[in-house]
């Protein structure tokens, strides 16, 4: 599991510092240097078709690396190992 971590964090993309929710769009548009308004109103355009606005938001945010480097799923999963001793 390791290794899928560390492929995610070479991929050098963070939630942003910006974030309303999740800073899911704040890290996107950090990553290809756009105005954060614009992938917002993208997603916000996306999720109004039909189909997994909200999942791959979701799966976004549980594996997008915060700005101190802490990918979320990858604490809940540690976290749940130390819980089963």
């Amino acid at each position: 599991m390791d290794k899928f971590f560390k492929v995610i964090r070479g991929m050098n993309l963070k939630r942003g510092p910006e974030r309303w929710v999740g800073g899911v769009c704040g890290g996107l548009a950090a990553k290809f240097r756009v105005d954060v308004a614009y992938v917002r109103i993208g997603f916000l355009l996306f999720g109004l078709l039909p189909g997994p606005a909200f999942v791959v938001y979701i799966l976004a945010w549980l594996l997008l690396p915060a700005q101190n480097g802490r990918i979320p799923l990858q604490g809940m999963l540690e976290n749940r190992g130390d819980n089963t001793r």
